[in-house]
């Protein structure tokens, strides 16, 4: 009964991570779009979807541990996957515990390079608007930059497009 309950919570685990997927897909969209308030939105998605993954993980390592117990074996919370297939004898359930956990694995490890391309997107972002602002306001008064002792400027500093002052 516990196998059962396993192989369902790990493929609602799935179904979460595919939904977390599509959420970051869309972002990437929206990053590129530049849509602010859509970007509020999808975070707001996904925080609460990354807390119910959260509860049915929960739920998939007490379904590991009742599994264990049903072996008869002692309950540990670092069992993983390959630990298991070595405790199933049944050929059918070994299939449908390794199925499960490649097409989980798969999902996740296309949500990670989504991921990845997303943070790259909000970094050049972000670059994009530091440069804006230098543009516009020019550097900041601290910003620690190099010069020579024999070539000081009378003290005069670059203004950027507004005089900040006024």
């Amino acid at each position: 009964m516990a196998f059962q309950d396993l192989i369902q919570i790990m493929n609602s685990l799935n179904d979460q991570h595919a939904i977390l997927l599509d959420l970051a897909e869309r972002k990437k969209q929206v990053l590129i779009q530049n849509q602010v308030n859509e970007l509020t939105g999808i975070v707001n998605k996904e925080a609460k979807l990354i807390r119910q993954i959260g509860e049915t993980d929960q739920q998939r390592a007490e379904a590991v541990q009742q599994f264990m117990i049903e072996k008869g074996f002692k309950p540990n919370p670092r069992v993983t996957v390959s630990d298991l297939t070595k405790i199933i004898f049944d050929i059918e359930d070994k299939k449908q515990l390794l199925e499960a956990q490649k097409s989980l694995l798969s999902t996740i490890r296309r949500l990670r390079e989504i991921n990845t391309i997303n943070q790259d997107l909000i970094k050049h972002s972000l670059a994009f608007i530091d440069y804006s602002l230098d543009l516009i306001v020019g550097p900041s008064e601290d910003e620690a930059v190099y010069h020579h002792p024999q070539h000081q400027t009378s003290g005069i500093k670059r203004q950027g497009l507004f005089d900040t002052r006024a």
